[in-house]
């Protein structure tokens, strides 16, 4: 019997099988993927981003291939996963444009010295463990800025994207990078914390919910290794009373249900100060109901199915719960029916609001992943940054004002977070950071700070003359 079966979220079909890799297979990549490292390391910045464009170009050729079997793995509508597949290249082409720059040698003046350089060396293996939702996207976020860093790679992917991971692998291997610069490992969790703790693996990175960035930080810290962890979310979208409420509705329906809501930085709190309030939630019950779930590959469907029968039926009890702890279901909430048309087997989930959260309800308190919205009444600004800062989460978040000097000072000084949309909602952006504060994580991606979470950044002190005696 296999050790991993991926199942099409859509029909409940069988979509492959693997079995584990043994101890002797991990450990002989890990040695193939150090030796390639030390050699990797002596290539130029400017080597290093011709390769990097040769793994845009094999991953444009793979791109409807790619794009086919994330949506057969996990659930996401094809037009989502095309446009993840861009945004890959779009992490490819910007690294490769500032890659050299992030990485040059930063020289100063020192009191006491001829000058003083700051170097950025790359450190080795750095190991990814990365989750199903964006099965391309978070693999390329830290493998292309590594890569780029002079570091090799290791990935454990999300046992559901097996074959997705697997398809990375080939895409990498069919440019011009050294093959073992960037493995895939079929593991369980118990091989991983090996990997680990393996002493030719020098960094760890992960992507997942705060509980499993808990226990993987831990597992890192005892073998004193570098991580960066991006964890989970509950972002607040603040609506302000001087909003465009429909740019507001329009942005907030599209950031909570992009990606069937399995979206980390997704909208799952709006925020709406009392004297909007009403016109607001009759607003996005009306757009919620424009997204008809159904089949994922189809162009007309609007939500397609979670990730799994297990994720769905966990955002189900999440719901349940919160409705028993006073919550009220304004929109959705209850799973298809046969008269649907959907098909029985399908991890089917509508799109939900929520209304009445309070404190102590899953939907105030935890990340609800899938497509269901928290709506809560604030009375008004101040009340609203309250409420959204009263989370353990700070990843992300939104404020929505006519006033955008306001909102950008309110961003700044206030929300507790690590980053913040004014007016709008931008999933990821090669070119500013990524990553969050509290129970959301530590280290940054993208913009030039995660080209620089993996290396040994070193000091050389160059005297003018010898000491005096």
């Amino acid at each position: 019997m296999s050790d991993i079966t991926t199942i099409n979220p859509a029909t409940g079909e069988q979509v492959a099988t693997y079995d584990y890799m043994n101890t002797e297979q991990i450990n002989k990549i890990i040695d193939e993927s150090h030796k390639a490292f030390l050699q990797w390391r002596e290539t130029s910045l400017e080597e290093r981003v011709e390769v990097i464009r040769s793994i845009a170009d094999s991953l444009m050729k793979h791109k409807d291939e790619l794009a086919k079997l994330m949506t057969e793995e996990r659930g996401k509508l094809y037009s989502h996963s095309l446009q993840e597949v861009d945004l890959c290249k779009h992490i490819c082409d910007y690294t490769a444009a500032n890659g050299v720059s992030a990485l040059a040698d930063d020289e100063r003046e020192a009191s006491g010295l001829k000058k003083g350089i700051i170097t950025y060396q790359p450190i080795g293996i750095v190991y990814g463990i990365q989750p199903w939702n964006y099965p391309a996207y978070q693999v390329f976020r830290y493998t292309i800025a590594n890569l780029m860093a002079g570091n090799s790679i290791l990935l454990k992917h999300a046992s559901n994207v097996t074959g997705s991971g697997l398809l990375i692998e080939k895409i990498f291997h069919e440019s011009r990078l050294p093959s073992a610069l960037f493995r895939a490992l079929i593991i369980n969790h118990d091989q991983s914390e090996k990997v680990i703790n393996h002493d030719k693996v020098r960094g760890v990175t992960l992507t997942g919910s705060d509980k499993a960035g808990s226990v993987v930080a831990q597992q890192a810290a005892k073998a004193i290794k570098k991580t960066v962890m991006e964890l989970g979310s509950n972002d607040a979208f603040i609506v302000l009373d001087d909003a465009d409420l429909k740019l507001a509705v329009e942005t907030c329906a599209h950031a909570r249900l992009y990606n069937n809501g399995e979206t980390c930085i997704a909208a799952k709190r709006f925020i709406v100060v009392d004297s909007i309030y009403d016109d607001f939630k009759s607003r996005i019950i009306a757009k919620f109901k424009e997204y008809t779930l159904g089949d994922p590959m189809q162009d007309d469907s609007r939500i397609g199915p979670l990730s799994s029968m297990g994720q769905r039926d966990t955002l189900q009890k999440q719901v349940e719960e919160s409705v028993s702890k006073g919550a009220i279901v304004t929109l959705g909430g209850e799973l298809p029916d046969a008269s649907s048309g959907l098909n029985p087997k399908g991890a089917y989930y509508p799109a939900t609001i929520l209304e009445n959260i309070k404190p102590g309800q899953p939907a105030y308190d935890d990340e609800l992943f899938g497509p269901v919205a928290s709506l809560i009444r604030a009375k008004d600004s101040d009340d609203a940054m309250r409420i959204a800062n009263d989370s353990r989460y700070g990843l992300g978040g939104a404020i929505f004002s006519k006033d955008e000097d306001k909102a950008i000072e309110m961003a700044k000084k206030y929300f507790d977070t690590g980053m913040v949309y004014i007016n709008g909602y931008d999933l990821v952006h090669p070119a500013l950071p990524f990553g969050g504060v509290k129970n959301s994580g530590y280290g940054r991606e993208h913009g030039g700070f995660g080209v620089k979470e993996f290396v040994n950044i070193k000091s050389i002190h160059v005297v003018g003359k010898s000491p005096e005696a």
